[in-house]
């Protein structure tokens, strides 16, 4: 009699972080409405669906924080997919609370601002999140994700930090540690979980994923 083989409970969470905007690398929009995908930003969301249609397993759901540029990001993601966008509010950037809006030249001269590069387990946002609580909250989103999806590869359009944070929190990287990862705009990152221990496929990919599986 044939042995049943186990039932595959890993997920691969195919992370995008959205395309680029009119104040990116200029600003820190937070959670600010209204910020929208520049027209670079659209184009590399384009190039983003292309290059996920061609992964080996194909996506069998697309999430996205529910702000506007990360649901713009998604959307020529899920029409190549034949699939709808899906919001999931643990995929949302940090709450920078009253640094929301502020000129990064400004905010990196702030004495704060070394603790937010170095030490940023020791930091939380006046009036806002701590970056612990960002790192709990979209590791949360992502474990429960995969939960939901079973032997199957999602994506999940963020930002930033929250994937930085996911990618840390994956290889088991110290938080005061995630700031030396560069997660650029339409960007790939892939985490598998739902497995004893979660692993990295990939991190900051901007070329081909069609050959992307985990060995």
């Amino acid at each position: 009699m044939a042995q049943r083989r186990p039932r595959d409970t890993s997920c691969t969470v195919v992370l995008v972080r959205h395309g680029r905007t009119a104040t990116t690398g200029r600003v820190l929009p937070g959670r600010a409405p209204g910020l929208h995908l520049s027209e670079t930003g659209i184009n590399q969301a384009d190039a983003v669906a292309a290059r996920i249609g061609t992964l080996p397993r194909p996506p069998s759901a697309v999430y996205a924080s529910p702000l506007e540029r990360a649901m713009e990001t998604a959307a020529p993601i899920a029409r190549a997919l034949h699939l709808r966008v899906r919001t999931a509010k643990g995929l949302l950037e940090c709450d920078f609370g009253e640094w929301t809006g502020a000129s990064l030249a400004a905010l990196r001269r702030k004495k704060e601002w070394r603790t937010v590069l170095g030490a940023p387990s020791t930091f939380r946002f006046p009036r806002g999140e701590s970056f612990t609580e960002m790192q709990a909250r979209v590791w949360d989103e992502v474990l429960a994700l995969g939960a939901k999806h079973p032997g199957q590869t999602i994506v999940a359009v963020s930002h930033a930090d929250p994937i930085k944070a996911v990618v840390a929190t994956a290889l088991g990287v110290p938080l005061d540690l995630f700031q030396r990862t560069v997660v650029s705009t339409c960007s790939v990152s892939v985490v598998v979980v739902g497995t004893s221990v979660p692993f990295v496929l990939c991190v900051n990919s901007l070329g081909e994923l069609r050959e992307l599986v985990a060995s």
